[in-house]
């Protein structure tokens, strides 16, 4: 496998999904996050989660929830 194949493998394909369960280790949360694939996706922006335990993307509707 090459190298590229391989890390390619490894980032997540954003706004793929509606929810997303997310732990502290992924703060500060932005959507997309830094592990997803950003030349299809939108403008990052940072989501306020640890008050309320979830947030959803302004862009994408993708909702985020805070696993405690």
């Amino acid at each position: 496998m090459r190298k590229s194949q391989a890390r390619s493998e490894q980032l997540i394909q954003p706004n793929a999904e509606n929810l997303y369960q997310v732990t502290r280790a992924d703060l500060p949360l932005s959507c997309p996050m830094p592990g997803m694939y950003l030349w299809n996706s939108h403008p990052r922006v940072y989501l306020p989660i640890e008050a309320s335990g979830s947030a959803k993307c302004p862009y994408c509707s993708a909702e985020y929830r805070l696993v405690r």
